[in-house]
Order: structure tokens, then C-alpha cells, then sequence
């Protein structure tokens, strides 16, 4: 009898709203999920779906002044929504870390790369200013900066956007980590870069057993990285399930759009791409029922005004927020993955 691991990572009805002058923006909304050691996590979904709030939310980055947050987020069974400053400040950096998505604005242009690689592994590990300086080199040289031991006195104007990313996830990955969230990676970077920096981050978790939490816009990306795949739309989450299951027989129509806005080998070149139509709602007045009704091809086969009317819930395992259900789900997208065909459309 197998037995699932305990999560190291636990969001329970996470939401993260921000108070403006126009009304409370919805960034987040009921948002869990459980994540082991030693799996994968990716969370896809258009620009504007809740994916960085929801990472920023796990460090505790947002202002509190200007951020409300309910619900719970557990590290390791320690509660870090009500965690004072100087707790997450010990945490930060040492247990968990984050790669984030601007490097250009994360990185300091007052102190050198390798300064701001190696002041939290001073930090944390009480090391000498010596082997700090030595480890940030070895970093930079793993993310694959070439000449580390020169540039590692650089500051960041001096590094092309893609050496500032990279140099982005040297500093994340320092202190070995046991959860590490990465928004968005592999921007900017060249494919053989790309595969590079995945692979130190798959040595990573084989090295430590971390859980990672990869944010990205590319499907080719979580489809040879992953373990486990979050769809994400509207600061909800609307499919979830192993990577395979979901990109190979999406339940969602969302997910199902995604995937067919991403052209293939065998696609016929003189067919324009198959985008979702319209345009992500506003979150300071979501749509009712769905969140996706409004841009959804599939809701008079539901039947009713349910899609407009009530909100489905995401299922617990595999599944999807969706009132089609999974058998006619199945139905509409699970072969058309497949074949390449385009799907049963309305």
C-alpha cells in the first residue's frame, strides 16, 4: 500500500485582495493546493491570473498596508500568514526562496552581482566574506556565466538581460533551498540556456528532495518539467491534476484553449493560430457564476444559465471547475489533443 507523502507546502483558501479607489481587486480568490517534497508544481495561466501574487504571497513580499491576505499558507506546518517579519526574514532565502520574474528590478544596481549573490548565504550560514565570494562564484558558474570569477565584481547594467536572469537564480539557489518558487525562469534565455538552467534546478530537488513551484507561460516548459500542473484564471484555480493528464485530456475549456493557441510541427501553416477569444475580466468585478462563461465556446451545452449563475468548484486530485463535467469533457477535448484536430467545436 503506497502512501501519499505529507505536503511541505499547504495553501488553504488563500486570497489575496488589494483596496484601490476604484473597489477591492481580487487577485486571489480561494486558492489550495498541497505540495510534497520532491515534486514539481507548475501554474500556467494568461498574465493577470493570480500566479505571482500567489508566490509573493508564500515569502510574505506583499505590503501590509496595502494587501489584505486571509486564509493559510503552512511551511512545513508553520503558519506564515500570521508569521511576524523577523520569522520570514530567517526563512527567506534559507528554506524557501523565489526567483522572480524581473530581474532588471530585483537586482540592486548599487552593489555587485556577486555581492548580492552572496549576502544571503552570509546571512544565513554565518559563512566568511571569503567562502561567500568563493560560493558565489561557484553559482555563477553553474547557472552558466561564463568567467565567473571576473564577473562576479560586476554590477547589473553590466549583464546582458539573460546573465541577469540567470544571476537571478544563482542567488535563489545559494542555500539550497527546500522549496524554491521560480516565476517565469527561463525568460530571456536561449534554448540550450534554458535546458541548462532546468536541469540545475532538477539537480537541485535530486540533491535535496525541495519542492518547486515553476510559474510559466510555456507549455513546452511544463511538459518536460513538472510533476504536477495548476491551471490558473481569474485568481481561481480551474484544473489541476498530474502534467500528463491535464495537457493530454484537459476537462477545462480554459485549458483546452491554451492549448490549442500553441502551434505544432504538424499544423497546417496556412491556418491562423486558434487564441481564446476575448479578453481576461476585470478583477475587481469578476464575472458571476464561471469566471470564464463570458469568453466560453462550450456553455449552451451545459445547459441553462448555470455557467452564469453558479460558481463550480475545483474537485479535490484531478478535475477541473467546470460544469461540463468529466465525461463530456473527455468527449469534447480528450482526443483532439491527440489527433491535432482542433477539438469538437460549438
Amino acid at each position: 500500500m503506497t502512501t501519499t507523502p505529507a505536503p511541505f507546502l499547504t495553501l488553504r483558501d488563500l486570497r489575496v485582495q488589494f483596496p484601490t479607489d476604484d473597489g477591492v481587486v481580487k487577485a486571489v480568490d480561494g486558492l489550495s493546493l498541497a505540495l510534497p517534497r520532491g515534486r514539481t508544481l507548475g501554474i500556467v495561466g494568461e498574465s493577470g491570473s493570480g500566479k505571482s501574487v500567489t508566490g509573493l504571497a508564500v515569502l510574505g513580499l506583499h505590503d501590509p498596508r496595502s494587501t489584505r491576505i486571509s486564509g493559510s499558507i503552512l511551511l512545513d506546518g508553520q503558519e506564515l500568514t500570521t508569521a511576524p517579519e523577523p520569522a520570514l526574514e530567517k526563512l527567506r532565502g534559507a528554506r524557501m526562496a523565489m526567483v522572480f520574474q524581473d530581474s532588471l528590478t530585483a537586482l540592486s544596481p548599487y552593489y555587485t552581482v556577486g555581492r548580492q549573490i552572496a549576502e544571503p548565504f552570509r546571512k544565513h550560514t554565518g559563512a566568511s566574506r571569503r567562502d561567500a565570494r568563493l560560493r558565489a562564484v561557484e553559482m555563477l558558474g553553474k547557472v552558466g556565466i561564463p568567467n565567473p570569477a571576473r564577473r562576479v565584481d560586476d554590477y547589473p547594467h553590466q549583464f546582458s538581460g539573460g546573465m541577469r536572469q540567470r544571476a537571478m537564480i544563482a542567488m535563489a539557489l545559494v542555500c539550497d533551498p527546500e522549496l524554491l518558487i521560480a516565476d517565469e525562469p527561463t525568460t530571456a534565455l536561449d534554448v540550450t540556456v534554458q535546458a541548462q538552467i532546468l536541469d540545475l534546478l532538477g539537480d537541485l530537488q535530486r540533491q535535496t528532495g525541495s519542492a518547486i513551484v515553476l510559474i510559466t507561460h510555456d507549455l513546452g516548459v511544463v511538459a518536460g518539467t513538472v510533476d504536477d500542473l495548476l491551471v490558473m484564471y481569474a485568481g481561481r484555480a480551474v484544473e489541476y491534476g498530474p502534467v500528463g493528464d491535464v495537457l493530454g485530456a484537459p476537462r477545462h475549456p480554459y485549458t483546452w484553449g491554451l492549448l490549442s493557441s500553441v502551434p505544432r510541427l504538424t499544423s497546417d501553416v496556412t491556418k491562423p493560430l486558434s487564441p481564446v477569444p476575448g479578453a481576461p475580466p476585470s478583477l475587481l468585478d469578476p464575472p458571476p457564476g464561471c469566471p470564464f462563461h463570458p469568453r466560453c465556446a462550450y456553455t449552451e451545452r451545459v445547459g441553462g444559465d448555470r455557467c452564469r449563475t453558479e460558481r463550480p468548484e475545483l474537485p479535490e486530485g484531478r478535475g477541473a471547475a467546470c460544469h461540463l463535467g468529466p465525461e463530456r469533457a473527455r468527449a469534447l477535448f480528450g482526443g483532439a489533443r491527440r489527433t491535432g484536430t482542433g477539438g469538437d467545436r460549438p
